[in-house]
């Protein structure tokens, strides 16, 4: 049951508010990117000119009648929302619902030659392919070397750090590739993280990630996993992943293949990284699993039951990323002295978030943190994805 005392969920509908600029700035942005990534005909740019008009000045529209996942949608609360704007609704239904309905436009669940193909898979490879994702991969031939800690260490802030590799934020702030990743998290749970994955060599237990963006975060993620199946710290580990494109840069399975692809084709050790990777995926220690509801417009604390189990059986499950933190913690606006361990009370088993700060959701400072923040920043240390935080509930 929700929480009365709680704050109530974001809303879109405050201009000049972060959630009101994605709406009315970044998904027109991300419909013209898409627009002229592919040679779409003219139903298709129909499609999205009739999309752009509904999400900046009309109302949602509910699903086709033949949409297969109709009666999904209406569960998770498309019936409440239609013909309502989009800015009226909550802020975390309205961006997914969003993606959707993109996908729709595109032609991506068909028929037709256009079903399944990725809208975004030429900015995902683009990023896959450049000379930055050529840099971070041959660090780890220096790596090697170091000490087993000194590498986890290194491994850990490489997967949280790889979050700042979010197509869809670059979109709105143009400037948050060039600013300097603060050294400092505003939050450091790293050695209760490490607690729950005792080294053993004959490790049985199960770590579920879920994952975020692809390309240069998901290769870290993918990094991380390799050295936690290698050194013994998880027996078994489920890559969760989405079961279609969305937030423009959100990993499915195709592009955990492109991520594996790439490490394998590099030199040195992260060729090393890519096979291991590669037979781990062959012999079932590391798995990849896209559910549904990990594209629901929904919090964590509506898990269905099977995501319940499964998360309840690990040994840890990993969140990464703002929106998964959005979800995990709930899309509120919480004092961000809340504690975490009890806005992640009802997530069935230990939880560690690894998140770069994208959006105003913020939860388990200290007072001191928090003051230090706002006098040095205001409040674009919530947003400006220049501080990280690594949290968690045991």
């Amino acid at each position: 049951m929700p929480d009365p005392s709680a704050p109530p969920v974001i809303l879109g509908d405050e201009p000049g508010s972060f959630p009101h600029g994605v709406l009315a700035e970044r998904h027109p942005a991300i419909i013209r990117q898409v627009r002229d990534a592919f040679p779409y005909g003219p139903g298709i740019h129909h499609a999205l000119d009739a999309l752009l008009a509904s999400c900046t000045e009309g109302v949602i529209e509910p699903l086709p009648a033949d949409a297969h996942d109709r009666d999904r949608w209406r569960a998770w609360g498309l019936d409440a929302y239609a013909g309502r704007s989009w800015f009226e609704v909550p802020w975390l239904w309205s961006e997914s619902y969003f993606y959707r309905r993109l996908l729709d436009a595109v032609g991506y669940f068909g028929p037709g030659p256009w079903q399944g193909i990725d809208p975004f898979r030429p900015f995902k490879l683009a990023e896959l392919d450049s000379p930055e994702t050529d840099e971070e991969l041959a660090a780890l031939d220096g790596l090697g070397t170091r000490p087993v800690d000194e590498r986890a260490h290194a491994l850990l802030h490489g997967s949280l750090w790889g979050n700042r590799a979010d197509l869809g934020f670059r979109l709105s702030d143009a400037g948050a590739e060039g600013r300097a990743a603060v050294p400092g998290l505003v939050a450091d749970d790293s050695e209760d993280l490490w607690s729950l994955l005792p080294s053993s060599d004959t490790a049985t237990g199960t770590v579920c990630l879920v994952a975020d963006n692809a390309g240069r975060e998901l290769i870290p993620d993918l990094l991380l996993v390799a050295h936690l199946l290698a050194h013994g710290r998880a027996g078994r580990v489920v890559l969760h992943v989405k079961p279609y494109p969305y937030y423009v840069s959100d990993a499915t399975t195709a592009d955990v293949v492109d991520a594996l692809r790439r490490l394998t084709a590099a030199p040195g050790e992260a060729a090393a990284y890519g096979r291991r990777l590669w037979a781990a995926m062959a012999d079932g220690t590391l798995a990849v699993r896209a559910h549904p509801f990990a594209a629901a417009p929904l919090p964590y604390a509506e898990l269905p039951d099977d995501l319940r189990a499964e998360f309840a059986a690990a040994a840890l499950t990993l969140v990464k990323g703002d929106l998964n933190y959005r979800r995990l913690v709930g899309d509120r606006l919480w004092p961000p002295t809340t504690p975490f361990r009890d806005v992640t009370a009802h997530f069935p088993g230990p939880v560690a978030a690894l998140r770069t700060l994208k959006s105003d959701v913020i939860t388990g400072l200290t007072a001191d943190t928090e003051a230090a923040l706002v006098a040095a920043e205001g409040q674009l240390w919530r947003t400006g994805g220049t501080r990280a935080l690594i949290q968690v509930r045991k």
